[in-house]
């Protein structure tokens, strides 16, 4: 049959036509996009309603309600908000400054998550293993029915409220110090309610993921977070304990605590060459980053994975760690590594005073750095003034 003379005039109409009824996941996707700075009008937001979070921040810190604090806020690609208040060391009168390192505490967990569904992809272990499959000393009676995702989920059933069991006997022996040995003692306590039932936000859980990180990726659990994550996304300041070189630039961490008057009374809770809190890395927490190296990570979710051009998760792990897993009270449900809110926005935050959270559906995220944990911190103003500021 010869085709007919009308094609090659119709040609590009009905290709017009095909390309404009494709679902969307049949086209090009668009280029992920690279964090750089530039005006809030740029990208559709207000850049008066962002000045009123960061007099927020202002205010708290001359009343004396925080000790100091970085903010960011950026959509599509371009950060718009990038500010260093207060002291990250008052008694110095040392200014927290943009490229301040902070505790991020349990704002580690989300890295963490990543890895192990990392190492789902590549085939090493999958979510829905048994703890025991990669711990020996989990294989038995107490944690037979406890998994990976419970572990992820918070949903384990475990309720023991300590990052670590002690690291010496009762009678001042030493233990073995190493993160499998160390979470090999969880073992013998097992969870108190059925496993996949109820949420109870756990740091033992989390600790026992990064021993089986380091047995499945046969590294130590920083070098595999630093080969797979810190150094394709640059994160070049980001370590899970403290740099020697680079005491000078982290913040103390100050503690605060309500008093009668209202006010906050402050003490050092840790500052910057103290010994370490534990004699191991840890999963739970411990990491040290910048606003701008932790950025980098929130955008890659943001992309879907990319950053770039390099390709930090393989596609549907976002999808995966974000999905509501649980019930978790009323700040929404937690997935794999995030609270995640009724609206799709997740985030995390940390016990010395950082929080990040990633907006799918306006296209941003937002992180407030502070280390004045017991402080009266407008974090949930300020979020709701970022999401206010997109027009």
């Amino acid at each position: 049959m010869r085709p007919s003379p009308l094609l090659p005039r119709y040609l590009p109409a009905l290709l017009a036509l095909l390309v404009g009824i494709l679902p969307t996941s049949s086209r090009a996707a668009p280029r992920p996009v690279v964090l750089r700075s530039g005006p809030a009008e740029a990208v559709g937001m207000d850049a008066a309603t962002l000045a009123q979070g960061v007099e927020l921040y202002r205010r708290a810190v001359a009343r004396g309600e925080l000790r100091g604090a970085v903010l960011m806020v950026a959509r599509r690609g371009t950060i718009v908000l990038h500010e260093a208040i207060g002291w990250r060391n008052v008694e110095q009168r040392l200014p927290m400054e943009k490229d301040t390192l902070f505790r991020m505490a349990s704002n580690t967990k989300p890295v963490v998550a990543s890895a192990i569904l990392l190492l789902e992809h590549e085939g090493r272990l999958s979510v829905d293993d048994r703890v025991g499959q990669h711990l020996p000393a989990f294989a038995n009676d107490r944690w037979r029915e406890v998994t990976l995702a419970h572990l992820l989920s918070h949903s384990s059933g475990l309720r023991l409220n300590r990052i670590f069991l002690p690291f010496d006997d009762d009678e001042g022996r030493g233990l073995p110090r190493t993160l499998q040995a160390a979470v090999g003692r969880f073992a013998a306590i097992g969870p108190e309610v059925a496993p996949g039932t109820s949420y109870s936000y756990n740091n033992a859980g989390y600790n026992t993921l990064g021993a089986v990180i380091e047995v499945a990726a046969g590294q130590p659990l920083e070098d595999f977070l630093r080969a797979r994550f810190y150094e394709p996304l640059r994160m070049r300041d980001t370590l899970n304990h403290e740099d020697p070189d680079k005491l000078d630039r982290m913040a103390t961490v100050y503690r605060g605590t309500k008093g009668k008057d209202g006010k906050i009374a402050w003490k050092r809770g840790f500052t910057p060459g103290d010994p370490p809190d534990f004699p191991v890395i840890r999963a739970s927490g411990g990491m040290i980053s910048t606003a701008i190296d932790y950025a980098r990570f929130l955008q890659m979710y943001l992309n879907g994975g990319e950053y770039d051009g390099v390709r930090v998760l393989p596609a549907g792990i976002v999808a995966k760690a974000t999905q509501p897993r649980i019930a978790a009270g009323k700040e929404g449900s937690y997935g794999y590594g995030w609270m995640v809110a009724s609206d799709g926005v997740h985030g995390h935050g940390g016990s010395d005073g950082t929080y990040a959270w990633v907006d799918p559906r306006r296209e941003l995220f937002g992180l407030i750095f502070t280390q004045s944990p017991g402080g009266l911190n407008p974090r949930d103003e300020f979020k709701r003034l970022v999401a206010a500021a997109v027009r």
